[in-house]
């Protein structure tokens, strides 16, 4: 374990200094595409001008023939295009694979200084971000890389989720954990098929009112990823790193898709995964507060003044944590419309 003065020193020679803080930057959404398709490769332009984060998929969903193509056509796709405020990530193969040294050396030595964050798959802990750590400062070093590059991790089985913390504290480079809920769902062999969003199965029914126990007994379907999500959040919380809901596989059930996503905003995440164009417009919604949320808020923080005491608004009681909570609201309306002039219109800042 390294000392607390020493985990802001560089782990090579030459490599940038790790970042003190964590930037926040608007990430509703991840919106990932494969870098092998030539179709997708073409719309990287116009879509990356439409989200917060756009990430070249080498992992899952790639085939195995198709691996070295999609980790080229990244830095081609790099190299010529220019993303303005949009973060640019990437999601590497597994480190147990044998793709995911050359996915490293190649990209950070080649466009190292165009990428934002590596998203590092089914990290189990601490010892794997350790392990990515002090190669990235290696190849930064040889790269000339100028900006530290920042690791997120995919919390997708249940060592990881066990040492969800550690993961969180592992390094300065953590930028955030995502959510990975059909792995997860895997390693924990639990019964159902879906990636991500409920189960109609899991649910509570209501006590039974006479001695019929099949009669006028209403259940309520309940959300197989909450205490998930709570301890990944508390986790990045207590690190101050960025927590995620990962990805919505039903495509077209874009209702559940929203109420999944929103359930995640309202536990504390900052966005979402989006696997198809549909999506991007549901994450954008659900992670931007509602202008009546943050015109309550505004109200709120000029009545509290310095925070301290209570005062009555509306029949409510406000006082230091609900202006703390209102505050959260704020800082995050404001960093969304400094990217979106339409939000800045709605949320009069």
């Amino acid at each position: 374990m390294r000392n607390p003065r020493a985990f802001l020193r560089p782990l090579a020679v030459g490599a940038p200094a790790p970042l003190a803080e964590v930037p926040f930057k608007p990430s509703r959404m991840i919106h990932f595409f494969d870098p092998s398709n030539p179709k997708m490769a073409d719309k990287v332009p116009s879509i990356a001008s439409k989200v917060d984060i756009i990430l070249g998929n080498l992992e899952d969903a790639i085939k195995t023939e198709n691996k070295e193509a999609a980790r080229l056509g990244l830095v081609e796709i790099a190299k010529n295009t220019e993303f303005g405020d949009t973060q640019l990530w990437v999601r590497i193969n597994s480190l147990d694979s044998p793709w995911a040294l050359d996915d490293l050396t190649t990209l950070v030595t080649e466009i190292g200084d165009k990428l934002d964050v590596i998203m590092v798959p089914k990290v189990e802990g601490a010892q794997d971000i350790h392990y990515v750590d002090r190669l990235l400062a290696q190849l930064e070093a040889k790269g000339d890389v100028q900006k530290p590059l920042l690791v997120h991790a995919i919390l997708e089985t249940a060592l990881g989720m066990t040492n969800v913390e550690e993961i969180a504290a592992a390094s300065p480079r953590m930028q955030g954990i995502s959510l990975g809920p059909a792995d997860l769902a895997a390693s924990r062999r639990m019964k159902t098929t879906r990636v991500g969003g409920g189960h109609p199965g899991y649910l509570v029914r209501e006590d039974p009112t006479g001695e019929d126990l099949t009669q006028g007994r209403t259940t309520y379907q309940q959300d197989l990823w909450h205490y998930t999500i709570a301890r990944m959040v508390d986790a990045c919380a207590a690190n101050d790193i960025l927590p995620f809901y990962g990805p919505f596989g039903d495509i077209k059930d874009v209702v559940a898709c929203e109420d999944q996503f929103r359930n995640a905003f309202l536990l504390g995440c900052v966005g979402a995964w989006s696997l198809h164009p549909v999506q991007i417009d549901i994450a954008k919604k659900v992670f931007s507060p509602s202008p009546e949320d943050v015109a309550h808020a505004k109200e709120v923080v000029e009545a509290m003044g310095d925070g301290s005491g209570a005062v009555m608004i509306n029949g409510k009681m406000e006082d230091d944590a609900s202006c703390k909570q209102c505050l959260v609201m704020l800082d995050l309306a404001k960093a969304l419309a400094e990217r979106d002039p339409e939000l800045a219109e709605l949320y009069d800042l």
